[in-house]
């Protein structure tokens, strides 16, 4: 491994995160999110991990087929559904379940449903309460109830939604949603599913069958005002690299492209091998925070594709060579992205793939 920049990943962290949620969701079961490569964290690895999870949440068939693929027996949910007949063969034939958020798509099931093999679908309506993206309003989900029930390839017909603004305690719009996912769902008898991260930990309802925890099992806050330590969660990505250079920038020059920077002072800075080409983003100004050994430091100018720059004015032991944290263990990922004006999730799902991946305690326990 020559790269300096690496991303160090925490499974005992990322288990204990998990056990957090398996404790706050009582008798529910407890479906991790693991799409977009498990936020980045590697989604087979972490599946592994959590081999004693109920079932796992994905967002398109490829990701549930790669599942299937590695080995994963448990249910996988694909929330995007299928969208067209060869896809739903394929969901049958690997036993995947799918969301069905649309008209075209429940057309579909109606089409090719009778080609089935009795009992080999597992659908999960989703239901528009609120947050105006995917999903079937109130009265068509009750149609789609009564027409899919009908169908001797369905074996289960599960009922979801998702919150708009869970991440904002006592929402006025959360209750709204609660209230319309009750209506849409009177008399259903499948599973049901509405927490999300935020929802789990607010415990802002209780009455769903399955959660589906995404960014608090990798150690990230998913509400507003509250840091994940206070929510007891433990980082499980540190974005680690190390000081490439140290040098003097005298009074009156500028740093990086576009001279975004200029030293009122002489100044020490150190470059650190990591820029937008592994993820860090291209956005964050000057004074995002930067953590060497115990010192906290802040960048200084525009970030490069390979390196970005730091503040040494006040770290005058840092050498060429020294550990750089971005964020992670030591720098909460959401400090960061705060600074940078984005959230946590766009910062761990944005790591790309020339970062290489060092996993840290990968037997389950």
């Amino acid at each position: 491994m020559q790269r300096l920049v690496k991303a160090t990943i925490d499974l005992r962290a990322l288990r204990r995160n998990f056990a957090h949620a398996r404790r706050r969701a009582g008798r529910r079961q407890v479906w991790p999110v693991v799409k977009a490569d498990a936020y980045g964290h590697g989604m087979l690895e972490v599946v592994r991990a959590l081999a004693d999870a109920d079932g796992f949440c994905v967002a398109d068939l490829d990701e549930g087929l790669a599942l299937r693929e590695a080995g994963v027996t448990q249910p996988v949910l694909v929330i995007q559904g299928a969208h067209s007949g060869a896809g739903l063969a394929a969901a049958v034939a690997c036993g995947l379940t799918l969301g069905v958020h649309g008209p075209e798509q429940l057309a579909l099931i109606e089409k090719d449903a009778p080609k089935l093999p009795a009992g080999s679908l597992r659908l999960w309506l989703k239901i528009e309460t609120g947050m105006r993206r995917l999903g079937l309003e109130a009265e068509e989900a009750l149609e789609a109830q009564d027409r899919l029930s009908a169908l001797a390839a369905v074996a289960e017909l599960g009922m979801m939604t998702h919150f708009a603004c869970a991440d904002t305690t006592d929402h006025p719009l959360t209750d709204a949603q609660i209230t319309e996912f009750g209506m849409a769902t009177l008399g259903a008898k499948g599973p049901t599913s509405v927490c999300n991260s935020a929802a789990l930990l607010t415990g802002c309802y209780r009455r769903d069958t399955v959660v589906r925890p995404g960014i608090m099992l990798y150690g990230a806050s998913p509400l507003l005002g509250r840091t994940a330590d206070g929510l007891k969660l433990a980082p499980v990505m540190t974005l680690r690299s190390r000081v490439l250079a140290v040098k003097e920038v005298p009074a009156g020059h500028s740093v990086g492209y576009g001279a975004a920077w200029t030293a009122s002072e002489n100044t020490r800075i150190g470059i650190v091998a990591a820029g937008y080409g592994d993820g860090y983003p291209r956005h964050a100004p000057s004074g995002t925070p930067v953590r060497i050994g115990a010192c906290d430091v802040h960048t200084l100018g525009r970030v490069s594709m390979d390196s970005l720059t730091v503040d040494l004015r006040l770290a005058a032991h840092v050498r060429v060579g020294d550990e750089v944290v971005l964020w992670g263990r030591g720098l909460p990922v959401d400090q960061v992205a705060t600074a940078a004006g984005t959230i946590g999730y766009e910062l761990l799902t944005g790591v790309s793939s020339r970062v290489p991946r060092e996993y840290l305690g990968g037997e389950p326990g």
